[in-house]
């Protein structure tokens, strides 16, 4: 109730010097980047799939997807998935992280 009540004040508040405390524009934009991700994420798994067994390298897989220019995003994705077991997804490790093999098991 107590945090409630500090909701209402500040609301009260900023209504009184003439301002919107609920326009968050920073969370608004914060949706829309993570909304992209999410989508991107989606086409790397997808291509994951399609690559098979054999799997795929990051510069690959962006290119297979149209995303040559998020290439670096594309890592960051795909290092996470990997990181994450329930995800499937598994690097192979090479000499650099450019020669890194990422495939996804059925």
């Amino acid at each position: 109730m107590l945090i409630a009540l500090y909701e209402r004040v500040v609301g009260l508040y900023a209504s009184m010097i003439g301002i919107n405390a609920y326009h968050q524009p920073g969370v608004e934009a914060g949706k829309k980047a993570a909304g992209a991700v999410i989508a991107l994420k989606l086409k790397v798994v997808e291509a994951l799939k399609a690559a098979g067994e054999k799997g795929t390298t990051v510069e690959a897989l962006a290119a297979s997807i149209g995303a040559t220019e998020q290439a670096e995003l594309v890592f960051k994705i795909l290092e996470h998935l990997a990181a994450n077991k329930s995800s499937g997804v598994k690097k192979r490790v090479k000499k650099s992280w450019a020669e890194a093999v990422y495939r996804i098991s059925a």
